[in-house]
């Protein structure tokens, strides 16, 4: 998924992207609107026809790249505010409907969602897929042809899974689209046959790839189990299993009435499979030992700095890295992950702000849950503490004694960063996050600076958080965001996944198997510098579950699929406000999450949101399609 991985000329190069021009699947324009004889005589023409329908797995845009974009997914969810374009996430607003869908309809935000542009990649693979066999081969070609093969059954199913756990049954073709096709008759399968087709897919992409021996960045049988393993997991959910009474005989929507246990049933092996070793040797990255009771500063650090470098990686990837995308400083797609979420003052973007709710989900760095009201009962807006406590018990600081993922996600008001420029330099001489307002005395309105990140910043203020913090996570401490892009990878699969995903199955299925699913989950837990849960409750062991995938995926882009298929919206989504502090030159500080500043107002009331629904477009172009229950 990055352009040095062919061999041949840019002109080529800009010939094929014509292909992936067409719009939509229900006005294609045929592939053949050039000369695809001649992409279609040399086995190494179409290996290159094959690193774009890679690229056009990120959108149609010219830096299509899946998750890494200026405007993250999770911004949809719970765990962020999209600063510059908050309402453009129309699902957290009551606006989405088939003539606005915002994010989800914006080739530079969101898209690798799209439905015409998933359908105008599925039809490109598709094309080969048709194609391939009648392709002359050199002697020794008949490997690289095998393994073309394979990657496109695994592109193609990787596109309808993101239709199906975006929009529900799909419309299914196994050959591509030409002038003669008459789309007045094209339908949407089921929710199950739509599951069926990409399973099928997912099979021959299994059989086919190789295991090793494949250029990093290109699919392998493990990134099309780990794909599996993604779907089934989906679709074992409530949402896809009469979870929404008034839809729950919409095949579109919903399974057949009592495939749920089946379902999970599938989805627990599909992850134990790969546990097994059965698509090659893949762990967490550090110890799954249980941490220390007491962990010290250097621990902290220790598996701060460990969870952080499975997204900083830049070479070759580590063991829990199962698939994604590598990025090259200059040419092809491109990450500027520093730049669009990096604090303002050092002339970033500063978009994708970590909510508040979020930052109090992290833990303790003892496994205990973090307290907020802990020296103020009852009062979950405001903290105090004067210098001569915070002597005493440091933790009266809520950004104290947190759990090590904490310190690797989340730039907070005092968290070290990088070296300011000179123009930031003389205010900010420790390099660390400024998000508060500094004070000569207690009451004084008058005589005090703002923080260099904040709103008012002297820097820049446009780009500053409304919030109160950044994220960290996909950061690079090594990359001047407003100079440089990211050449950090962008992790689309890895190996924590696949241990939650079987963890969740488990204590789903509950009875033998939910110890099986909290063992599993512990892993994760132990590696972050967390001792493990112990439950024999399904509910509580549910609740643990759900609560480790929010932290542990945080900013990836899972949280917006584990919010619909667990039906949780209506009880996470709530209104955004800025945590406001007051540093004062005697030592004592405030922090009060403002509840007369709300930054985003969210809502979500009406289950339809839960779907994305097909645009006004599409459906004009095919009448006869069915929309999506409620619009």
């Amino acid at each position: 998924m990055k352009k040095i991985f062919f061999n041949i000329s840019e002109i080529l190069l800009i010939l094929l992207i014509a292909v992936s021009c067409s719009k939509d699947v229900l006005n294609q324009k045929a592939v053949d609107t050039f000369n695809t004889d001649l992409v279609f005589s040399d086995i190494n023409v179409v290996n290159a026809y094959l690193g774009k329908c890679y690229d056009r797995m990120g959108g149609n845009n010219d830096n299509g790249i899946l998750g890494c974009r200026e405007d993250l997914l999770s911004a949809g969810t719970d765990e962020l505010l999209g600063m510059q374009r908050p309402a453009e996430y129309v699902n957290l607003h009551g606006t989405m409907s088939p003539d606005q869908l915002g994010f989800f309809a914006d080739d530079d935000k969101g898209g690798y969602l799209r439905w015409n542009n998933l359908y105008s990649n599925i039809q490109d693979v598709s094309n080969i897929l048709s194609r391939i066999d009648a392709v002359k081969l050199n002697p020794g070609q008949e490997g690289l042809k095998k393994q073309i093969k394979g990657e496109s059954y695994f592109i193609r199913a990787y596109d309808y899974s993101t239709l199906l756990m975006v929009y529900g049954g799909a419309i299914l073709s196994d050959k591509p689209y030409t002038l003669t096709t008459d789309f007045s008759t094209v339908k949407r399968s089921t929710i199950k046959e739509t599951l069926d087709f990409i399973l099928a897919d997912i099979k021959f992409a299994i059989d086919t790839l190789p295991e090793t021996g494949i250029e990093q960045g290109r699919a392998t049988r493990a990134a099309a189990a780990a794909l599996k393993s993604r779907v089934l997991l989906f679709c074992a959910s409530t949402l896809t299993n009469g979870g929404w009474a008034e839809q729950a005989s919409n095949p579109l929507v919903s399974f057949p009435a009592g495939s749920q246990a089946a379902l999970l049933i599938q989805a627990r092996d599909a992850a134990k499979d790969f546990m097994d070793g059965k698509y090659g040797a893949f762990s967490l990255t550090g110890t799954i030992s249980p941490p220390p009771a007491i962990l010290s500063d250097a621990d902290v650090k220790s598996y701060a700095d460990n969870y952080f470098s499975i997204f900083n990686q830049k070479g070759a990837w580590n063991n829990e890295t199962i698939w994604g995308v590598q990025f090259p400083q200059t040419g092809g797609n491109y990450n500027a992950s520093n730049k669009w979420y990096g604090p303002c003052g050092n002339h970033n973007w500063g978009n994708n702000n970590p909510t508040e709710p979020l930052v109090r989900a992290f833990e303790m760095a003892d496994g205990s849950q973090f307290q907020w009201d802990k020296y103020n009962p009852g009062d979950m807006d405001l903290r105090t503490a004067t210098a001569a406590e915070l002597a005493v018990d440091p933790l009266r600081n809520p950004y104290n004694g947190r759990e090590p993922r904490f310190y690797a996600s989340v730039l907070y008001d005092g968290a070290p960063w990088q070296k300011r420029a000179a123009d930031a330099a003389t205010s900010d001489p420790l390099n660390q996050v400024q998000t508060g307002y500094y004070y000569e005395n207690v009451g004084d309105a008058i005589s005090y600076m703002v923080g260099v990140d904040t709103r008012q910043s002297k820097i820049e203020g446009w780009n500053g958080t409304k919030t109160g913090y950044y994220i960290r996570k996909l950061l690079d401490p090594d990359v001047i965001g407003k100079d440089f892009n990211n050449t950090n990878s962008w992790v689309e699969f890895r190996y924590a996944e696949i241990l939650m995903n079987y963890a969740e199955a488990c204590i789903e299925i509950g009875n033998a198997d939910l110890q099986n699913g909290i063992t599993t989950m512990n892993m994760v837990r132990n590696r972050a510098g967390l001792p493990g849960r112990i439950t024999a409750d399904q509910s509580v062991a549910r609740n643990y579950v759900r609560h480790e995938r929010n932290i542990e995926f945080f900013a990836e882009g899972r949280r917006f699929f584990d919010m619909r298929r667990w039906m949780i919206a209506e009880q996470v989504i709530e209104n955004i406000y800025m945590m406001k502090i007051q540093h004062y030159k005697n030592g004592n500080i405030v922090w009060k999450y403002d509840k007369n500043d709300k930054e985003d107002d969210r809502i979500f009331t009406d289950k339809k949101f839960y779907w994305v629904p097909i645009s006004s477009d599409e459906m004009k172009k095919a009448p006869q399609l069915v929309q999506n229950p409620g619009y």
